[in-house]
């Protein structure tokens, strides 16, 4: 077959697609990545084969119900969202669905907040802005850099990660190999409580992931002042790298596109921080100098 036969064919194959399975996939693919998981362990994780779960994933797999099932929970998310419709549930959901259904990022974000401070009477902290979580991919420096800041602002400096494991008396390695990705999000989101507990003052230096679980995240967003600690694609793979760990790319034979649908899929969640801080193209010094003129202009605006 010429190249222009096979373009032919590969242009009526994606024309042949069925919208509905190409939206479903697309969501797949996008959960996949929020989550930080290769196709491979969520085929392992959801007792399917690799194979069946790329044809899912690209639009040509009519999976069966039960495939489904297995593929939402390998990605702990209910059907109704792999699906695509968690708003037909109950008339008020549809309802304020069609309030929020055409608004903008920016109306959106103001809704989110005014429920947080309608629905949870602790969403009104006080101490919110002197506590400062950093988030965003490993690699962007969020341990250096906390614990420079931290000294900077004369208070404590919390590792999340370390935290967490406190609490389960295992590494992160290990709650993930002995009970699974489910309970690690339960220990996260109990240090995350824990830490905003004992802290009024804090510099805390979050799991990339945290975003991967909505009601951890709005904890987050609640209780500390956020920064997205941003940088290259390329600026993440190499300094963690040069740290001698590769994770969660190791056994990936395509480590940079992984790194890079992870980063789309959680941009959207990073970007909800207070302060965006990129650190691409920066040294170590300069990129505190950014962070800590980011923070002190936040904390003089605050008080």
């Amino acid at each position: 077959m010429n190249e222009r036969a096979h373009e032919t064919v590969s242009v009526a194959d994606e024309a042949s697609k069925n919208p509905l399975l190409v939206a479903l996939g697309e969501r797949v693919r996008n959960l996949r990545a929020r989550r930080g998981l290769t196709r491979k362990a969520v085929a392992v994780a959801a007792d399917v084969s690799e194979r069946h779960l790329a044809n899912l994933e690209y639009g040509t797999g009519n999976a069966s119900i039960l495939v489904l099932q297995q593929v939402a929970g390998a990605l702990q998310c209910s059907l109704a969202e792999l699906v695509g419709d968690v708003t037909t549930s109950s008339p008020e959901w549809l309802l304020i669905r069609e309030m929020l259904e055409r608004r903008g990022e920016a109306d959106l974000r103001r809704a989110r907040i005014a429920l947080s401070e309608l629905l949870d009477s602790s969403s009104s902290d006080a101490s919110r802005n002197r506590r400062i979580a950093l988030v965003g991919l490993r690699g962007a420096g969020k341990s250096t850099l906390g614990q420079m800041l931290a000294d900077d602002l004369e208070v404590p400096f919390i590792e999340l990660s370390r935290e967490i494991e406190k609490i389960a008396g295992c590494s992160v390695r290990e709650i993930h190999d002995l009970y699974g990705t489910n309970a690690y999000r339960r220990y996260e989101r109990r240090a995350l409580e824990e830490t905003v507990q004992i802290y009024s003052e804090v510099v805390i230096a979050t799991p990339g992931g945290i975003v991967s679980d909505p009601a951890t995240f709005n904890q987050l967003l609640a209780h500390c002042a956020t920064v997205w600690l941003q940088a290259a694609p390329e600026e993440h793979m190499g300094r963690v790298a040069a740290q001698g760990d590769t994770r969660p790319m190791a056994a990936s034979k395509e480590a940079m596109e992984d790194l890079r649908r992870i980063l789309a899929g959680r941009a959207a969640f990073y970007s909800k921080a207070d302060m965006v801080v990129d650190t691409s193209g920066r040294d170590l010094a300069q990129s505190f100098q950014a962070l800590r003129t980011a923070v002190r202009e936040s904390l003089t605006e605050a008080a």
